[in-house]
């Protein structure tokens, strides 16, 4: 209950002020991301010290993790299905790049920091992610790290400087806790801020039912119904989901129909730039800043990949979860995925066949500023000179 109530809590609090004040907002967000990067860069530097032999980062025991037997060991006993389960998580990990791609609407000239900015940090998270893991696996006992949940990072200092620890607080564990508390506080915050606003462009594009509710940036300048049905959907599956599969599963169904988002759209942007294809000429598609072809064809594929392998039933030695069915996270982003195609089907095609009737988008500006696009009925006659939806 403790666990639910303070997540129903941090939630709460990153709606709350990202709806109401937007500025405060980015300067929480960007603080705790800037102190999430320090700790990072803190065990990441501690890590090579160990491995160098610097005065006072000396272990008693050393763990032995990184003999090439030793680091692999066990490596197979999941089978496809736990590999998918790492990939997901490994993916989660480095989400910021797509969350940041997301908020571009929000800078005024978003092709300069984006061509200079993504490759920065894109690489940089990673290195720095890679040199805490060989730390982990440099100080921390491998049985440890495995049985240890995710504060691995408190093992670490623990291992590193236990001793002087323990006679400066008592509370050392607890404080790491903290760290790592206000760490995933920073991803709340971020993730909440830009799938809201994901939500109020589909409102924008004019998809959505109550499509002006969802576009507005009433009464606060910000897109609070996008964010309140963020909040929404992440507060149920806190309330409901079983204790022990939460996270994971939160995880897992964020990340599934993302995959299948990007299968989706990755697969139309290799027909579109596929020269000669139907498509290709259909559309005219000459962005100021594109990816290259070879990336969003590997994009694909691996989308492709983490699409259908998580259909493979687990092996009886891995379970995914302790109460919930494998396949759960799969039905569920399915069945999401179904019901939006079918609105979309029922809504921009079926009823305007059967009604004789085509829709048109029209731009308006709403009283709040923000411009969206209207669906507007009209017969098929007086269509055909107009864009078609």
């Amino acid at each position: 209950f403790a666990a639910r109530l303070v997540s129903l809590i941090c939630i709460t609090f990153a709606f709350l002020l990202h709806s109401t004040n937007l500025k405060w907002g980015l300067r929480v967000q960007n603080a705790l991301g800037a102190t999430k990067s320090f700790v990072l860069v803190s065990i990441a530097v501690g890590g090579v010290a160990v491995l160098l032999g610097v005065l006072g980062f000396h272990l008693d025991k050393n763990p032995g993790n990184l003999r090439w037997s030793t680091m692999w060991e066990g490596s197979e006993s999941g089978g496809a299905n736990a590999f998918i389960t790492g990939s997901y998580s490994v993916i989660w990990s480095l989400i910021g790049y797509s969350n940041a791609n997301y908020a571009l609407s929000e800078i005024r000239n978003p092709i300069r920091p984006i061509k200079l900015a993504t490759p920065l940090a894109k690489i940089s998270i990673t290195f720095v992610y890679m040199l805490v893991n060989i730390a982990y696996y440099t100080v921390v006992d491998k049985q440890d790290i495995l049985g240890s949940g995710r504060i691995i990072a408190a093992l670490f200092f623990g291992k590193l400087w236990g001793l002087w620890t323990e006679r400066v607080s008592g509370h050392f564990y607890r404080i790491l806790s903290l760290i790592v508390a206000i760490s995933s506080l920073g991803n709340v915050l971020s993730v909440i801020f830009t799938q809201g606003r994901v939500i109020q462009e589909l409102g924008r594009e004019g998809i959505l039912p109550f499509s002006g509710f969802f576009a507005s940036n009433e009464p606060y300048d910000a897109p609070m119904a996008g964010l309140f049905s963020q909040w929404f959907m992440t507060s149920l599956l806190v309330t409901t989901v079983p204790p022990g599969d939460a996270y994971l599963f939160m995880l897992n169904a964020s990340s599934y129909p993302l995959s299948i988002i990007n299968t989706l759209v990755s697969g139309g942007l290799l027909l579109i730039r596929t020269a000669g294809t139907e498509f290709s000429k259909a559309y005219t598609w000459n962005p100021p800043f594109h990816a290259w072809y070879p990336v969003i064809a590997f994009f694909f594929m691996s989308n492709v990949f983490l699409v259908f392998a998580p259909l493979i039933p687990p092996i009886p030695a891995f379970r995914p979860y302790e109460h919930l069915p494998y396949w759960l996270h799969v039905s569920q982003g399915f069945v999401i995925a179904l019901i939006g195609m079918i609105y979309w089907y029922v809504n921009f095609r079926w009823l305007p066949r059967r009604g004789g009737y085509a829709i048109i988008r029209e731009r308006i500006v709403q009283e709040d500023g923000v411009s969206r696009n209207v669906m507007k009925k009209v017969p098929v006659l007086v269509a055909e000179s107009e864009p078609l939806l």
